[in-house]
């Protein structure tokens, strides 16, 4: 059992529109990616290219590239530095999924499960040397200081993560701070280094990181409401995986204190203890609906989506500009 959650668009939402504008320095970055994971030991590009060739949208380096361009930046750093975004963003997909005993990842069996826990972690790791290494040839001190600090924050978002697991306690700005760390922190890490290498003003780069920081936490709100209100196709995993793995996220943190003492108890058994029945993820789904918690989640994300948006007031109107709000919209409205 699973409920379709309503998102209200005049059109549907789509990053067709990005992706034309970044299409050119996209092809260049996807070339860049492919000769990176090469290597004289075989498991690394198999284990890599598994999950880099599977069906990613590459919204995060496509990202990097449309704020590259918006910023008026002339040169090529952008291409390396989007390059370098992918290959954090998935060396942090391969460690995660060890972390969380995924099986499943954007709809194809999880790289752990094929080659194991220990080559997932060290490919994960030997990307992040590539990404770092194509930090440094691109000779921008503040980019590489972006982006290294933001590998260090999205560890610590991890660590808060696993010390918030299980936990019912949990409130709601608890766990903002979690996916702003693990989630939103490089999608702002990734909006801020185009406008850093371009030279632009602090305060054109700081609306860039903003931008990034709360689209970021959209998509995250987006993507917790969806594992208990969307389709698996859509997911590339399975519905419910979140329940399943104890994960505490926002649709459970209002269930649970909008909930009944009774209701509390279902989640405490379910989630702290991991004592689950057969139906308890329907359980779990009608009592998120019972509390609009489901619904409540997505208002978040528009929330945080409309801050998105008015971080890039201080650019004059432009088609990159409304491709970017058009990414907002799209990251929101994923489940039409």
């Amino acid at each position: 059992m699973a409920v379709i959650v309503p998102f209200e668009s005049h059109r549907p939402a789509s990053i067709d529109r990005l992706a034309d504008l970044v299409s050119g320095d996209m092809e260049r970055v996807n070339a860049t990616i492919l000769s990176r994971t090469g290597s004289d030991v075989a498991m690394i590009p198999e284990v890599a290219n598994h999950l880099i060739n599977s069906g990613g949208k590459r919204l995060r380096p496509m990202l990097t590239l449309a704020m590259a361009l918006l910023a008026g930046y002339p040169g090529d750093g952008h291409v390396k530095l989007a390059a370098a975004v992918e290959f954090m963003h998935t060396a942090t997909l391969l460690h995660d999924d060890v972390v969380d005993e995924s099986d499943m990842r954007r709809g194809k069996l999880a790289a752990r499960m094929l080659w194991g826990n220990e080559a997932s972690v060290l490919v994960g790791d030997f990307l992040l040397g590539q990404a770092f290494k194509m930090m440094v040839e691109v000779g921008s001190l503040r980019a590489l200081e972006i982006l290294s600090s933001a590998a260090a924050v999205i560890a610590e978002g991890e660590v808060m993560q696993l010390a918030a697991a299980k936990n019912t306690a949990t409130t709601e700005d608890e766990y903002l701070a979690v996916i702003r760390a693990k989630t939103a922190e490089l999608f702002a890490a990734a909006c801020e280094v185009g406008p850093a290498i371009a030279g632009r003003a602090k305060a054109e780069q700081a609306a860039c990181r903003s931008f990034g920081m709360n689209l970021g936490i959209a998509f995250q709100l987006v993507d917790d409401a969806l594992d208990y209100g969307g389709k698996a196709a859509r997911l590339g995993k399975n519905v419910g995986d979140d329940f399943r793995q104890g994960k505490i996220t926002l649709p459970v943190v209002l269930a649970f204190r909008r909930g009944s003492d009774c209701e509390r108890s279902f989640w405490q058994r379910t989630l702290e203890r991991g004592e689950m029945a057969e139906n308890d993820l329907e359980e779990a789904v009608a009592l998120m609906v019972k509390h609009r918690a489901i619904e409540d989640t997505v208002s978040r994300a528009r929330h945080y989506g409309a801050i998105a948006k008015d971080a890039l007031a201080l650019f004059p109107a432009a088609p990159m500009k409304l491709a970017l709000e058009d990414a907002v919209e799209f990251s929101i409205d994923r489940t039409n």
